[in-house]
């Protein structure tokens, strides 16, 4: 067992770690409240733009096939990994990049095999991860999160649009954390590019109980500017939700080492009163055992 002296040691040691988780959590609900606002006010108006692209479609018997939704045969490929730049936020990181290694390794095994598999690392912990193993990392954004804003994002999605566009990547993926609630982030493995056709009959059944528009100008028109702005928008919702999820689980991670350290705390007291009671104890019963020698 051991000695008073090493107990308290710990008992202090323990106590100074929980005051940094404490604070980290605090900082971290602090950050959350910001980045959610941020992601709940944009989907509102993601979803609306969904709905009149939608609506649009519904009115168009014969729809172009656009150049974001061209499918080709898949010779070379770009996956967008989305981290964070801090750890101390549990598995959020690990699941992004192993979901990104199953990727690899499953979809796109062949295509990795020739050396045409590019990565795009969001994050230092991906970029930390993917370059140190050799990964063919063409490019990496992260500072993108220090100021998170659609004026800094909106060039990225660009770029990836045109690479897609000159025929540079034939497909194009986006590995992140969708934010859902403060304790809860959802693995999401999209197709960002090329874009999948929505499901016209559907919307056509639904739209034909609403109202029709003017359209000015013509719808086919309106579609094509409407994709690439949904597109763009897309990424910057996909980064908002990461930034999100990323306080949420540091939050949730920082809140359970505190409550760990408290019980732990707990633990180490009740071991330094057994270790100080059974000095006490001994010194007593060491000075009866010298009176009962004296006595004798």
């Amino acid at each position: 067992m051991a000695g008073l002296k090493e107990v308290r040691i710990r008992i202090a040691s323990v106590e100074s770690t929980k005051q940094i988780t404490n604070a980290m959590k605090m900082v971290s609900a602090s950050k959350l409240r910001k980045a959610q606002n941020a992601i709940v006010k944009l989907r509102p108006y993601e979803a609306k733009m969904q709905d009149i692209l939608h609506h649009i479609q519904s009115k168009v018997e014969d729809i172009p096939q656009a150049d974001f939704s061209t499918k080709r045969e898949v010779k070379k490929a770009l996956i967008i990994i989305v981290t964070s730049n801090k750890g101390l936020c549990g598995n959020f990181n690990s699941t992004i990049i192993k979901e990104a290694l199953v990727s690899i390794n499953t979809n796109y095994k062949a295509i990795f095999d020739s050396g045409n598999l590019d990565l795009i690392t969001i994050g230092r912990k991906a970029t930390e991860f993917f370059r140190k193993r050799k990964f063919n990392v063409i490019a990496d954004y992260d500072n993108i999160f220090n100021a998170l804003n659609y004026e800094n994002t909106e060039p990225i999605a660009a770029m990836l649009m045109e690479s897609f566009l000159k025929k540079e990547y034939d497909v194009i993926d986006l590995i992140y954390n969708r934010f859902k609630n403060a304790s809860t982030q959802v693995l999401s493995n999209e197709k960002f590019l090329p874009v999948t056709p929505d499901e016209v009959k559907d919307t056509k059944k639904k739209s034909k109980a609403g109202v029709d528009y003017i359209y000015e100008p013509d719808k086919i028109e309106i579609i094509n500017e409407l994709v690439p702005k949904i597109l763009k928008l897309r990424f910057h919702r996909a980064l908002l939700d990461s930034n999100a999820a990323e306080h949420g689980a540091r939050m949730t991670a920082m809140h359970k080492a505190t409550d760990n350290a408290t019980e732990l705390i707990k633990s180490l007291k009740l071991n330094y009163n057994k270790v100080r009671q059974a000095t006490i104890t001994k010194e007593i019963t060491e000075i009866v055992s010298g009176a009962e020698a004296l006595n004798g």
